[in-house]
């Protein structure tokens, strides 16, 4: 066991103090639009670490350490994308600003006054498959963070997925997104704090030059490692960096391309952060959320990023990795190696906030996608305000089951990056283009808006169904760009082919587009 009782005691009052906080806002909560939204009155410094706390979760450092593991600093580059994305809608108001004005709570919402209800109703099922299957990883990575930098045993992963799952429910359960705001600024700072000093301390037990050089070294050297684990007698595995400072390199060109459609579909249709543009007081603020935290995904990426890099350097100079470690959980070994008492437990602190607010917050917008986008069209009325809690709190439950799941039988094909990219590109590809069209072509009609989900959706499923031994058969970036390149052709020909056969006009809007509970 790595830690020691003060670092659990640093742990326990932090949950502690963030499970009461989520529980009280439980008393706020009078309908849908405050559990989903918060009654759209969320002003800009608390979108702000809002945003931030959401868009950082345990599954975020795993997945950038492990990009910095094999990738060394060029690991950082789809931050460097994300930051770009950002501040050119935040600056710009593409797709954010009419999507606020519109006054919706979801994406598909919109969708039904322009190309009819069921293309809502698919537009949202596709939304809730890629984003559902997007955290389905979110709590073995968890689980395997915070298992390898405490020293717990392995056969505990379960048990404590399990219990983290069942605290970010109760807070989420009960206070919906008041309870995700006021608890994700609660772990905003302790995040912070936890990252940053963690970050000192790696770069000060290597030092910033012997860091650079070591890397290009390793890089160079790597494939010889095999050889010197074996003439030690250690268990060690072969380790290989691509070159640590060149993306075009060590990523391909096809990959920076899939990642720059990722990254500008991600800030405009990505429901977890679209959800605070719409809880947002209006499209200014929200504007200004884009643009004030953008240079922060960059820093997203690259701070455990540079902890992945420093736990390849750590085992290549070791002689390689020991038995049941390997590129994704190296860098959590290698914390536990080197953080003292007291700033170890501050980092787990802050990973399981990092954890909880992102799990409450995608917890809560899928439920949300479900109960407005699949439910609410098919029904003859809206539901009274505690009917509609009452069904929203158990989507979050349900939610939260399939998750514990999956993340126990499902093996990762490839990085756990590509995993989170390519189950994103699911819906990303046909909601994006859905979302532009609608909003800038005229021409746009639902044959093309069907065809462009269901196409954008193709490459991304043949992906994860043929890769589903762990064993990756098809390159993600061949996967995500036909994904994008289908769904832009479908919705081209698709509107001219439907508007050539008189087909264009959309479906009636139904009885219950408008998201406004009934009368109890």
């Amino acid at each position: 066991m790595t830690l020691a009782p003060v670092d659990w005691m640093i742990i326990a009052v932090y949950l502690v103090g963030c499970v009461v906080a989520g529980v009280w806002m439980k008393r706020y909560v009078r309908g849908v639009t405050d559990f989903a939204v918060a009654g759209r009155k969320m002003d800009l410094n608390l979108g702000i670490a809002s945003l931030a706390a959401t868009e950082l979760g345990i599954v975020t450092v795993m997945y950038t350490a492990e990009m910095g593991f094999n990738n060394g600093l060029a690991g950082a580059t789809p931050g460097v994308l994300f930051c770009l994305a950002m501040l050119l809608v935040g600056t710009t108001g593409f797709v954010i600003t009419p999507l606020r004005n519109a006054g919706v709570i979801t994406i598909p919402e919109l969708f039904e006054k322009r190309f009819g209800t069921r293309v809502r109703w698919l537009a949202g099922l596709i939304m809730v498959l890629g984003g559902v299957l997007n955290m389905g990883i979110f709590l073995r990575l968890g689980g395997e963070f915070l298992l390898n930098v405490t020293g717990i045993s392995q056969e505990y992963l379960e048990i404590t997925m399990t219990a983290l799952l069942a605290i970010v429910l109760l807070y989420t359960v009960m206070g919906g997104m008041l309870s995700v705001l006021v608890t994700d600024y609660i772990q905003f700072l302790v995040m912070g704090l936890g990252i940053v000093v963690t970050s000192v301390l790696v770069i000060w037990s290597i030092g910033w030059s012997d860091l650079l050089s070591q890397l290009w070294e390793a890089h160079r050297g790597g494939a010889v490692l095999v050889e010197v684990a074996a003439e030690a007698g250690r268990p060690g595995k072969k380790l290989t960096m691509g070159d640590p400072f060149n993306p075009f390199s060590s990523h391909g060109l096809a990959w920076l391309t899939w990642q720059s459609l990722i990254m500008i579909a991600g800030v405009t249709t990505w429901q977890p952060m679209i959800t605070r543009v719409l809880s947002a007081r209006d499209s200014r603020v929200a504007g200004q959320i884009y643009r004030r935290s953008c240079f922060y995904f960059v820093g997203r990426f690259a701070l455990p990023g540079l902890w992945g890099a420093a736990a390849f350097l750590y085992f290549w100079q070791a002689g390689g990795l020991p038995e049941g470690v390997e590129g994704r959980t190296a860098m959590p070994v290698y914390l536990s190696t080197l953080l003292p008492t007291g700033i170890i437990g501050i980092l787990v602190a802050a990973m399981l906030a990092a954890e909880m607010s992102t799990d409450s917050g995608y917890l809560l917008t899928w439920a949300t996608v479900i109960y407005n986008d699949l439910m609410m069209p098919c029904l003859g009325r809206p539901p009274g305000p505690k009917a509609g809690l009452a069904i929203v709190r158990s989507l979050v439950v349900v939610i939260g089951l399939f998750l514990v799941f999956w993340g126990l039988w499902y093996e990762i094909p490839g990085t756990a990056w590509n995993y989170i990219a390519i189950t994103g590109t699911i819906y990303e590809a046909g909601i994006f283009t859905l979302l532009a069209a609608s909003l800038y072509w005229r021409g746009a009609n639902r044959w093309g808006a069907y065809a462009a989900l269901v196409l954008g959706a193709l490459g991304p499923i043949y992906f994860l169904v043929v890769n589903s031994s762990g064993v990756e058969r098809i390159a993600p970036e061949i996967a995500g760009l036909a994904g994008f390149g289908l769904s832009f052709a479908g919705m081209f020909f698709g509107s001219h082919l439907g508007r050539a056969l008189g087909l264009s006009h959309a479906d009636p809007p139904s009885n219950t587009a408008s998201t406004k509970e009934g009368k109890p």
